[in-house]
């Protein structure tokens, strides 16, 4: 049996990331060491986000346009507004108000770096 257990997300610099994903709710899973680079993941639920860090100018044109735009990350939440909330505090910005979908309440917002996700509170 295989699942997704990880994906990357290529950020500026490791220490703002991790502060904006630890204030929005996730928890810090590693942060080792590897000399030139670290190897820093941190989980919500079920999936681990490996934060890297932009090594060169192809990696560094594609900070916050991962996903040509659209977007490419979905984070579930039990209480929509509680998250949007903290979301917004910690420096996301919500590109619409929350609309109503046959399979729940969703929003479009962008971390700090610029890259899309969904807020989704599933029915």
């Amino acid at each position: 049996m295989m699942r997704l257990g990880a994906v990357a997300l290529i950020v500026p610099d490791y220490d703002p990331a991790i502060t904006f994903f630890a204030a929005i709710g996730f928890a810090l899973t590693a942060d080792e060491d590897q000399g030139r680079k670290r190897w820093v993941t941190m989980r919500a639920g079920d999936v681990e986000i490996v934060l890297a860090r932009a090594d060169g100018a192809r990696q560094i044109a594609a900070i916050g346009d991962q996903f040509a735009g659209r977007v490419g990350l979905f984070l579930r939440t039990d209480d929509f507004a509680r998250d949007a909330a903290r979301i917004e505090a910690a420096g996301g910005h919500f590109e619409e108000a929350p609309r109503r979908e046959s399979h729940g309440t969703v929003a479009v917002w962008r971390d700090p770096w610029g890259n899309r996700w969904d807020l989704i509170e599933p029915k």
